[in-house]
């Protein structure tokens, strides 16, 4: 019985999901180093993140506006990561029940399935930014 759950858990994250709301993006995302021209350009756009999950495997694209990052990684193996400005960096994430969690140069965060929504919650100097976004497919 145990493997029924634990394989039904496994797969908790695949689906299509679309941004509905997101708090303090202006201030995150300045932080972070986005120029002023994308943080006005991004801050109405609502993001899809498409997430196909097989076991530990990841595979997730998210597309705003034009802007489409797609990052692959296995959870507990380093992988690199690209960031909300475009860099690519080395990372680890990890996977604690329902949650993703990772620290990419110096943005902790955390990504959390319950249901049909994932809220995924940044932090970087103190400054926390949360988006929550809902299943459509």
């Amino acid at each position: 019985m145990s493997s029924f759950f634990s394989t039904k858990h496994i797969m908790a994250f695949s689906g299509k999901y679309q941004l509905e709301s997101h708090d303090n993006f202006e201030p995150f995302m300045k932080a972070a180093g986005l120029s002023d021209e994308l943080i006005q350009k991004g801050k109405d756009l609502k993001s899809i993140s498409d997430i196909d999950q097989n076991g530990d495997d990841f595979k997730v694209t998210v597309t705003t506006g034009s802007k489409v990052i797609v990052n692959c990684f296995t959870v507990g193996q380093e992988c690199e990561l690209e960031t909300l400005t475009g860099e690519k960096t080395m990372a680890v994430v990890h996977m604690d029940g329902n949650k993703l969690t990772t620290t990419v140069k110096g943005i902790d965060s955390v990504t959390e399935i319950n249901g049909d929504t994932i809220v995924n919650t940044m932090t970087l100097d103190g400054i926390v930014y949360k988006r929550i976004s809902k299943r459509i497919s």
